[in-house]
């Protein structure tokens, strides 16, 4: 009987410590849910919504307007607001609409294609600008939250998720970049809108989503200590100082069919357009620089990095079927 009688009071202790744990963790969640909403509250009026007007032509040579939309953060009071590059390149009108439902006229203050940022200035008071955390004290694991325009029409929607992963090297649109990889549901529209923590700071701006059939939960940002180094610049000389460049634009071609093959050797990077006296000509496969071998423009970029304003690189490419070495002094990049 004694065996039993212990077995019995073993099996109430449990039920009762299950209960106390179901009610803590009922009470735990309770409490997320309310840091959560106060998060949100503490947030979402530093991120707007961003909608840019394209002029394209078609191939009749008639003009058309394209129109776009994405998302933005607060940097200032008085207006300032970063979003990506790659929301507003090429347009030639840029609005915001503020959490409140204002509309304003964008100015285009600077940009970045290397880290996918860009600065706007709408003529405004007392907004509530973000404030931004150290990206590099991120843990993976960190709970955070994300808001956006997805879909461009659904502005201030909020998911959750976590830190998946830091220090990701994705490459987009031949440049890489190092990103905070996130768990937080992303869709076309979220592309520079803010992810927060539980602090209510600014982690990163989200700037893009793997995509695919049986992708889900994988979406990337810029870490926000790149955020604040890029738009500082942008803010004071519309570009990022100090960077180093060829002087070139290249074009990737990935194939040659028959009608061209006359004019190139094989499929590689292309110089398109050759801006600086430098001795590279348009139709010149860039081979090597310094040695490294180049395949495309993110490799082109990955060398650059190694260098500096007014160094001098040997480049190697083929021109007209031949090998030629070519050296070119490195000038700063700044917009045209």
């Amino acid at each position: 009987m004694k065996k039993r009688s212990y077995s019995i009071v073993s099996v109430f202790c449990a039920v009762l410590l299950c209960m106390g744990l179901l009610c803590s963790s009922a009470s735990a969640a309770s409490l997320v849910v309310l840091d959560l909403a106060e998060i949100v509250e503490q947030t979402a009026p530093s991120v707007v919504e961003v909608f840019t007007e394209t002029k394209k032509v078609s191939n009749w040579f008639q003009e058309y307007v394209m129109e776009g939309a994405g998302s933005g953060v607060i940097l200032s009071e008085d207006g300032y607001i970063v979003t990506n590059h790659h929301v507003i390149d090429g347009a030639s009108t840029i609005k915001v609409r503020t959490n409140n439902g204002q509309t304003y006229e964008a100015a285009l203050k600077g940009t970045d294609s290397k880290t996918d940022l860009a600065v706007l200035k709408i003529e405004a008071t007392d907004l509530l600008p973000a404030k931004l955390a150290d990206s590099s004290a991120v843990r993976v694991g960190d709970f955070v939250i994300a808001i956006g325009n997805p879909l461009g029409e659904l502005g201030g929607t909020v998911t959750d998720g976590i830190i998946s992963a830091k220090d990701r090297e994705i490459t987009i649109d031949g440049q890489t970049m190092t990103l905070l990889q996130t768990s937080a549901a992303v869709n076309p529209g979220n592309s520079g809108g803010g992810l927060f923590d539980l602090g209510g700071k600014l982690v990163g701006v989200v700037n893009s989503k793997s995509s695919g059939s049986d992708i889900e939960g994988l979406a990337f940002a810029i870490p926000a200590n790149t955020v604040q180094t890029i738009t500082q610049e942008l803010i004071q000389y519309g570009y990022v100082t100090g960077r180093p460049q060829l002087g070139i634009s290249v074009t990737q071609l990935t194939r040659l069919g028959l009608n061209w093959q006359a004019y190139f050797d094989k499929p590689g990077p292309y110089v398109a357009r050759s801006s600086e006296n430098n001795g590279l000509k348009v139709g010149d496969r860039v081979a090597e620089i310094d040695g490294t071998p180049i395949n495309n423009a993110a490799d082109i970029s990955a060398v650059l990095d190694r260098h500096h304003v007014g160094d001098t690189v040997k480049v190697t490419v083929f021109r007209g079927g031949k090998e030629i070495a070519v050296s070119v002094k490195l000038t700063e990049q700044k917009p045209e």
